[in-house]
């Protein structure tokens, strides 16, 4: 009976992570196979560069994927305020990843540079290969710009998604902002592998072989960078974005009762928030009143399927305006 209790709770998480982590680990799996046959029998340098980020792709979205789950874990007597952070974690491992495959992406770019006289063949091959790539990255990132605009609360629809992904791409789950930034360079890389491909089959440039592949190799870079540095924040707390913060204010203003709000901290944990406040009710109520009022709030604002917890507390109004937040530096 335990067994069945806890196989239904591990199903249960696993429906709870990241989407977006899962499908890309799939696609890019399929995808990196296709493209180490393909680089081992033609010996296109920008097909193994491509190769490469395929494959970091893959462990990255998978190992992302498992961490998406153990952060939905909820919280324990040990770790009351849950699991997360976990996430962080598990996204700065793959960043070690991405940047171990870009430094071998830019090796095997330079020897290309120094050895341009070793020609590919296997121009078909290759040509399906990279327009497969294409298609799958290309999918797999739109998905993720899918997922960004649920997870902001943005509405958008059809080719609306693309300028609202790139505006909202820091309010998403740190999985889904992985996802994106990996395959929006993905899908630039395997276009990048394409024109060398092309212009090394046609022409005698073949130089465009090592340079394509030490850019794919730089873009993968720019990834772990950036990747790493959201992450490390996330690691040790972040303030909530101040549209945030201004709707969680809305909704405690909402409340008739209350006069002000003392003070206020919306820490932001993934794509969950947890809300610590101080606020002002009018004089004259009872406590048992003031407890009501408190609760009400606490229940509204937990209405918000991204605040994990609220916590209040309630003072008299003090006749001084307090609540005026100054913009949030980043």
């Amino acid at each position: 009976m335990e067994s069945d209790s806890q196989r239904t709770s591990f199903i249960a998480l696993l429906k709870k992570g990241n989407t977006s982590s899962a499908a890309a680990a799939i696609g890019n799996t399929g995808v990196a196979i296709v493209k180490g046959i393909a680089a081992a029998t033609t010996g296109s340098g920008a097909m193994f560069a491509s190769t490469m980020h395929s494959i970091a792709d893959a462990v990255n979205q998978a190992f992302v994927f498992a961490g998406s789950v153990l952060a939905e874990k909820k919280p324990t007597r040990r770790f009351p305020t849950g699991f997360g952070r976990v996430i962080n974690l598990f996204c700065m491992v793959a960043v070690i990843v991405v940047t171990v495959m870009a430094y071998e992406t830019m090796l095997e770019g330079f020897h290309l540079l120094k050895h341009p006289s070793a020609e590919s063949h296997g121009f078909w091959f290759n040509l399906i290969v990279l327009l497969l790539s294409v298609g799958v990255d290309g999918f797999v990132l739109i998905k993720a710009m899918k997922e960004i605009v649920h997870e902001s609360r943005a509405e958008a629809k059809g080719l609306a998604i693309v300028p609202q992904a790139f505006k909202n791409v820091g309010r998403a789950a740190p999985p889904t902002r992985l996802v994106f930034y990996e395959d929006l360079v993905a899908t630039t890389g395997a276009l990048l592998a394409l024109l060398a491909v092309v212009v090394t089959s046609l022409t005698s440039f073949h130089l465009l072989d090592g340079v394509s592949t030490i850019l794919i190799g730089l873009l993968m870079v720019g990834v772990a960078f950036k990747v790493g540095y959201d992450n490390m924040v996330g690691l040790i707390g972040v303030s909530a974005p101040r549209d945030v913060e201004d709707k969680v204010a809305q909704i405690i203003f909402s409340n008739s009762d209350v006069t002000d709000i003392y003070q206020m901290r919306i820490l932001q944990e993934g794509r969950y928030y947890h809300v610590e406040g101080l606020i002002e009710l009018r004089p004259g109520l009872t406590l048992a009143d003031a407890d009501d009022i408190k609760f009400k709030i606490r229940d509204r604002l937990l209405l918000d399927a991204d605040i994990a917890d609220v916590t209040l507390g309630i003072i008299e109004d003090n006749g001084v305006k307090n609540w005026n937040p100054e913009p949030v530096n980043s």
